[in-house]
């Protein structure tokens, strides 16, 4: 049986901060480094055959962690910008609850929880999606196609759009998912690919 893990990385130091994060290279804060310990606590059962992250500091940090609990430092890595979070464009940096009063709530929460709406100049989740989706057909569902355990380390939207595609939800569903730092979500499947089950750890 295959099996996918999504992991969010930990708390960055912009989470911690409430900033608009997107690209900008921030490091894990010193919780975020615990959360990411703390997964690879959960995960020590796994064997895994390979790993993906995007290739920001946080979600690296985060997996190189994880596999130095579990002991699995030498498994093969892939890092692409693919994976990134959602760019926020003009909001990277802004606190949110001052972004907030600047630009109002409602406008706030449609820049953050729209599906296609762009804040200024950044992506929506949908185009967020358009990046992540086929690179996780090309390069990542092959291997789950081959039965192999996988370990994805990325962010909160571009997992998102990945989960979105996984559990078929719609557009109007993925607006209430929220991925939590640090947190591993195991998906298993058939060998068609299809998914047998999904659960935190």
């Amino acid at each position: 049986m295959a099996r996918l893990v999504l992991l969010r990385h930990g708390e960055s130091q912009w989470n911690l901060e409430n900033r608009f994060t997107g690209w900008v290279d921030v490091p894990l804060s010193p919780k975020g480094e615990q959360e990411a310990r703390e997964a690879g606590q959960k995960l020590k059962a796994f064997r895994f055959d390979r790993a993906y992250t995007s290739v920001l500091k946080r979600a690296i940090d985060t997996l190189q962690i994880v596999l130095e609990v579990i002991g699995q430092t030498d498994i093969p890595i892939e890092k692409d910008q693919a994976l990134n979070e959602r760019l926020y464009g003009d909001l990277q940096g802004l606190n949110k609850a001052e972004t907030a009063q600047k630009y109002g709530d409602q406008q706030v929460k449609i820049w953050r929880r729209s599906y296609d709406i762009r804040p200024p100049g950044g992506e929506s989740l949908k185009d967020t999606a358009e990046r992540v989706l086929p690179y996780y057909e090309k390069h990542i569902r092959p291997h789950v196609l081959a039965g192999r355990t996988i370990l994805v380390s990325a962010h909160g939207n571009s997992l998102r759009a990945l989960v979105m595609h996984l559990d078929g939800l719609t557009r109007e569903e993925v607006l209430e998912l929220n991925i939590p730092t640090g947190v591993p979500l195991l998906y298993e499947f058939d060998k068609t690919g299809k998914v047998l089950a999904h659960r935190y750890l």
